[in-house]
Parts: C-alpha cells; sequence; structure tokens
C-alpha cells in the first residue's frame, strides 16, 4: 500500500478535528401562518442539552432561526417547529420545505 502523502494527512487530519470540535446546527423553523412559531422557547434547548449529555452530540445549545421559504434552511440537517392553532405555508414556502425534505432535511415537529 503506497505511503499516505503529506496533503492527504493533513486533510484527513483536519477532516477528524472538525468533527470532534465543531458542533452540529438544529434550527428553529420560522413561519408566517397561524400558529406561533416561537411558543415553547425552552423545548429546543432542553433536547439538545438531553442529547449532548446522554448520547455524546456535539449540537450547538444555542439553536438558530430559520425561515421556512429562506434558502438557509438547506444549511441545517435537521429544524425543529413548534406552536399552537392552524399552520398555513405560502405556496412558495411550502415548495421550499417540501425540497429540503427530499434533499434529504429532517422536520421535528412539537405540538405539546
Amino acid at each position: 500500500m503506497k505511503h499516505m502523502t503529506k496533503s492527504r494527512f493533513f486533510t484527513l487530519v483536519c477532516c477528524l478535528f472538525s468533527v470532534l470540535i465543531f458542533s452540529q446546527e438544529i434550527a428553529v423553523l420560522k413561519y408566517k401562518g397561524g400558529g406561533d412559531w416561537y411558543g415553547n422557547p425552552t423545548a429546543l434547548p432542553n433536547l439538545i442539552s438531553f442529547c449532548n449529555s446522554n448520547i455524546n452530540t456535539k449540537i450547538n445549545p444555542k439553536p438558530e432561526t430559520v425561515e421556512v421559504g429562506s434558502s438557509d434552511i438547506f444549511q441545517y440537517p435537521l429544524v425543529h417547529m413548534t406552536g399552537h392553532g392552524h399552520v398555513f405555508f405560502s405556496e412558495e414556502d411550502a415548495e421550499n420545505l417540501r425540497d429540503y425534505l427530499l434533499s434529504g432535511g429532517f422536520l421535528h415537529i412539537d405540538d405539546n
């Protein structure tokens, strides 16, 4: 087997280092129609704390907020949605969310 070149070794070390240090990102889904997307503000931080403590994840304890129609949603592997009442999406927002989910994104809905 050939010896690993210095540049490949450096790349491998950098990748492993980033996995060990940097955290995964989760976002709260902000939407316009109905419900209250900002409801239950402790739900996601509590879930993150539990996961980081019990299953050794490295989820950022301060989740971002992302709008359902934004292309930024694709930067997050998981988005958390909460609220009460009827939730309505515009056609554009629904299409963006559909594309996100079909691209492998995960939507966790908490209706407590």
